[in-house]
């Protein structure tokens, strides 16, 4: 593994696209919404972020932060979305990077709730995130885990 960059869309734009096809394939959410995303994130119309990990220019990690990611709780928000790293580079502390940017970053403006939906049962309880309860996705008929961390 090459030394990895971490970078946010506000610092290249020029990735927007090439993350948005990204981020599709892993998560199977339109492109055009994806890029909605990162164009409200790069003009500044949201305090949320977008950051990509980097090996050579291509993208093998990333993690946004949005309102509500696909479920009834419009209440417990915002919420860190489409935490994905690539296979090869699992168990190199990437996910956890990503984490802390985002945590920095939302602290920073100061918003110390973060929320996310997953059917992962450890994952993020090893970064500090405690299971909170089932939400409802937004079909109304299934449910998934939601976890909170309050930033200090």
């Amino acid at each position: 593994m090459n030394k990895l960059v971490y970078v946010t869309l506000r610092d290249r734009p020029d990735l927007k696209i090439d993350a948005a096809k990204w981020f599709n394939s892993k998560f199977n959410v339109p492109v055009e919404e994806y890029i909605k995303c990162f164009e409200d994130y790069i003009n500044k119309k949201t305090n949320y972020c977008w950051f990509l990990c980097l090996d050579h220019e291509s993208i093998v990690a990333g993690v946004g932060v949005i309102d509500n990611d696909f479920h009834l709780r419009k209440d417990l928000t915002p919420n860190i979305c489409a935490l994905y790293v690539e296979g090869e580079y699992r168990h190199h502390g990437i996910a956890k990077t990503l984490l802390n940017l985002v945590e920095v970053d939302m602290e920073s403006k100061g918003i110390l709730d973060l929320y996310l939906v997953t059917d992962h049962t450890s994952l993020y309880g090893r970064y500090g995130y405690k299971f909170l309860t089932m939400v409802k996705e937004e079909d109304g008929i299934h449910e998934t885990r939601m976890y909170h961390k309050h930033l200090e």
